[in-house]
């Protein structure tokens, strides 16, 4: 009974030192982890939008003239 009371005492030591590790790690890395996240939403955000602008640099055209701002109501017929 003693030694599986060591086994469990051992592998809760393990397992606790994974995570005091594991905790470290990150804390002490959250700059460069936030910066690639940043980096990959960046890219994600930029690759979804269409290509607005075409070439760099120039502007599209805008309309010389445009409709009205509310199509007049039409009559229903009886």
């Amino acid at each position: 009974m003693q030694k599986v009371i060591n086994v469990f005492a051992i592998a809760s030591t393990v397992v606790s030192a994974a995570v005091v590790g594991s905790g470290l790690y990150v804390y002490v890395n959250r700059a460069s982890i936030i910066d690639g996240v940043k980096q990959q939403a960046i890219e994600a955000a930029t690759g979804a939008l269409p290509d607005l602008l075409g070439s760099p640099g120039t502007l599209p055209t805008l309309p010389d003239t445009t409709g009205p701002a509310m199509p007049s109501p039409q009559m229903p017929s009886l």
